[in-house]
């Protein structure tokens, strides 16, 4: 007569086990590297950095939209003619410009079939093939892409999804208003690579918890915004002095946040650019930052993104008193 004791026993034991068991099981993230506009040359270390905090955490599985083969450069355009130029310089005008139309021949030939590949591997943000993934990261994404239902895309973070972007994803989908609000920010400009002071906004936050209070870059392309809102954000990184080697004048410049997107959530960090931000290899070459830097940003998108997916808890609501720009 024990054997039902023990059975209803085993029940409960299993039953406790299983939310565990389920907490246990990898998220899927769609990374998705593709662009319409600049490609950084650190997409690759950024993809390979990305796939290995999740087998190292153990927290994610990655798939990708990754660029398709075979993209024609746009051709560059010759140089202005003088009005006082030589007949040489005439001659060598007229030899650029020829070359220059085959070369956008070619181009224009091309850029058909390309882009119905890109709209091919952009399916896998369709709504439909979302609901396989638990978030989307954007690694220095640019330009306007075709993705197959941008409401759809949406209405899928706002549902309790995760989406976290990278560097360039704030120079993506200019003239989308509706993207620019879910990511809090659109990229306007940079200067040229300099020195900064990132200050930590929330030394409690799972992106900046390990960072210390003025966290010191030596050397990346720091944004400037348009369109943000700091009163709309969770502030994570700042710099209070304009990110120019002309003019450190004092200020307000955002440099990380976060932000809850009805049920989801949205990390965004706008460091990214250079490869020895992301990849702690000591031997990287023409390496300008240390390599403890490197490892304290894969723990910053690292923290990112287990903010995002609701694994670390974290605040998402927008700081008070803050000023904007």
């Amino acid at each position: 007569m024990k054997t039902i004791p023990l059975l209803i026993a085993g029940i409960t034991l299993l039953s406790s086990l299983a939310p565990l068991q389920a907490a246990e099981t990898p998220k899927k993230l769609l990374v998705v590297t593709v662009t319409g506009g600049y490609r950084h040359a650190s997409i690759p270390t950024g993809e390979r950095i990305v796939e290995q905090l999740g087998k190292e955490s153990g927290l994610y599985t990655v798939d990708y939209v990754r660029q398709p083969e075979g993209k024609q450069p746009v051709a560059p355009k010759p140089v202005v003619l003088k009005s006082d130029a030589t007949e040489a310089e005439r001659a060598t005008f007229k030899v650029a410009q020829e070359k220059f139309a085959a070369d956008m021949a070619v181009f224009e030939a091309a850029q058909p079939l390309w882009e119905n590949q890109l709209k091919a591997a952009l399916v896998k943000l369709s709504p439909n093939s979302l609901k396989n993934y638990d978030g989307v990261v954007f690694i220095s994404t640019t330009g306007d892409l075709p993705i197959p239902d941008r409401e759809g895309f949406l209405a899928w973070i706002k549902s309790g999804k995760a989406f976290i972007g990278l560097h360039g994803a704030s120079d993506t989908f200019h003239g989308w208003t509706e993207f620019a609000e879910m990511i809090g920010g659109e990229f306007d400009h940079h200067d040229a690579q300099l020195d900064v002071e990132c200050l930590n906004q929330d030394a409690k936050h799972p992106a900046t918890a390990h960072l210390p209070l003025t966290w010191p870059i030596p050397q990346e392309e720091v944004y400037q915004f348009k369109n943000y809102d700091a009163s709309k954000v969770h502030e994570l990184l700042i710099m209070d002095k304009k990110p120019s080697k002309n003019s450190r004048t004092p200020g307000h410049y955002p440099v990380a946040w976060c932000r809850e997107y009805g049920k989801g959530k949205v990390f965004y960090t706008s460091l990214g650019h250079r490869e020895d931000i992301w990849d702690a290899d000591p031997n990287i070459k023409d390496r300008k930052n240390p390599v403890e830097l490197s490892k304290a940003f894969q723990a910053h998108v690292l923290g990112g993104i287990e903010w995002a997916l609701g694994v670390k808890p974290g605040d998402g609501k927008p700081q008070p008193k803050q000023l904007t720009k």
